[in-house]
């Protein structure tokens, strides 16, 4: 959440520099650069000056990197504690170049920035506060930086700007619609959260976000359930996954919210089990296509039970059967979840906590290469029980489609001959009918029916209505 930060070292001595380069600025002769800033519906013309690289500070508020700071839970801690360290700014440094999706790996996109500045040097100037700390080009600083470059073209903020006002002007820089780069999806919704934090409406943050309403309230379903997941992935030790872990599943989180909602009022535990089994194939890493085939039919042929018998083991622990839920003040009892869903959560749990455990960073006694070789076990052991699984929804799912092709192609013929008898009547009100042409169509339809009739008829030893009037007219068709 968005907090006031102390003043970095040698703030005064900074300022009086920046105080100083602006008024040069403005005293100077010819024409001066300014930047103009959105916030808040209120525009500010700040002008331009160039800064040493070395004085600027990369900005710990940034919503740029704000999921990826959990990529070290220690460092991440360190960065609160002192967000203008040598060792929290190197940090950010490297998450500013790091992968959005992955961390461990370098960002194609920042080598591509670094690569244009090295070319066509820096076009746009950044934006600082008056103390010297970036609001806006956080990672072309970083790229600059790498180059060897000495200084960077930034405008500045008005000294009276609070830290509320920073944000703000850095969340409308972001969501110009030609901005070159945008935040990654987990940002993008953290910022959401923080908007409704300062008590914006949904209204107000979808359309400053230039998105509809419902898919506001989607993004926040969302971003509360990662986070549940988050606190349910954590061991005794507080380890658990962190928000960046679930970078690059925003397709198919939307389309497991989508079916969520769509369940979730006919029944509540038949949307809470695949609820949680969505989000342990996406944990998994399955692709959007085979999440697909985890859908209602999947309860129907009972494939969720296949998973709960081969799944881990459960942990040793006194089954306890589900109670309700007394609503304080009011003394009713609501109904807890099913034990299929309480089962299907702890199976979610147990996986949760295993790719906590492989993906964590700690190296400590609770975390060796032991523990981790048995967490990486139990989810490829996992992997491929929801492997099997799913390619047999699949296999259920195409023989399905296989089954309704032809009755959907037929469908489809009966409306494309309900709109012929329309053309057909406009054709002759206007006398623009092509009788011959219309006569060869009849005659080719009077051939597909007869192959379909010879088709409809094989193996049925009682036809229903409609075969047997097909086969009806197939033998008038033969007597004439």
């Amino acid at each position: 959440m968005m907090r006031e930060l102390p003043a970095p070292p040698k703030a005064d001595e900074l300022s009086e520099l920046i105080k100083k380069k602006v008024a040069e600025a403005q005293t100077a002769g010819g024409t001066r650069e300014t930047v103009t800033v959105d916030w808040n519906e209120q525009k500010a013309h700040v002008d331009v000056i160039d800064l040493p690289l070395s004085k600027l500070y990369f900005n710990p508020s940034t919503h740029r990197i704000r999921a990826q700071r959990s990529h070290d839970a220690s460092k991440d801690a360190a960065l609160d504690q002192s967000p203008w360290s040598a060792e929290s700014q190197d940090y950010l440094r490297f998450l500013l170049q790091a992968s959005p999706t992955d961390t461990n790996l370098r960002d194609v996109d920042f080598d591509a920035l670094k690569d244009s500045l090295d070319e066509f040097g820096q076009n746009d100037p950044g934006l600082v506060t008056h103390q010297g700390i970036l609001v806006n080009g956080n990672t072309r600083a970083a790229a600059l930086r790498e180059l060897g470059g000495q200084s960077m073209r930034v405008g500045v903020l008005p000294e009276s700007f609070t830290w509320a006002d920073i944000n703000a002007v850095e969340l409308s820089l972001q969501l110009r619609r030609d901005h070159r780069r945008d935040y990654s999806y987990i940002n993008r919704i953290i910022a959401m959260e923080e908007q409704a934090a300062l008590g914006r409406t949904p209204e107000q943050i979808a359309k400053e976000f230039r998105i509809q309403v419902r898919t506001y309230h989607q993004e926040r379903w969302i971003l509360a359930t990662i986070r549940e997941l988050i606190k349910r992935s954590q061991d005794a030790g507080g380890n658990g996954l962190r928000l960046v872990d679930w970078e690059g599943a925003q397709e198919r989180l939307k389309e497991l919210q989508r079916l969520y909602v769509k369940l979730e009022t006919l029944d509540r535990d038949q949307a809470e089990i695949l609820k949680e089994l969505r989000l342990a194939a996406i944990l998994l890493n399955f692709s959007k296509t085979d999440v697909r085939h985890i859908n209602e039919d999947f309860l129907k042929e009972g494939l969720e039970r296949r998973l709960l018998s081969a799944g881990p083991a459960p942990e040793d622990r006194p089954e306890a059967k589900p109670t309700g839920v007394v609503i304080p003040g009011l003394g009713v009892e609501v109904p807890a979840a099913s034990s299929a869903v309480a089962d299907m959560k702890a199976l979610n749990d147990r996986l949760l906590r295993a790719a906590a455990v492989v993906r964590s960073r700690s190296e400590g006694p609770d975390l060796g290469n032991e523990a981790k070789e048995r967490a990486q076990s139990l989810l490829e052991d996992a992997k491929k029980t929801f492997d099997n699984a799913i390619e047999a929804a699949g296999r259920s799912a195409r023989l399905r489609k296989r089954k309704q092709l032809a009755p959907a192609r037929l469908a489809e013929a009966c409306a494309s001959i309900d709109q012929c008898v329309s053309d057909l009547v406009q054709a002759r009100t206007s006398r623009s009918l092509d009788e011959e042409a219309f006569d060869d169509a009849v005659i080719k339809l009077r051939g597909s029916l007869l192959k379909l009739a010879q088709q409809a008829g094989r193996g049925l030893q009682d036809p229903g209505d409609g075969v047997a009037w097909l086969m009806d007219a197939v033998v008038t068709e033969g007597r004439q």
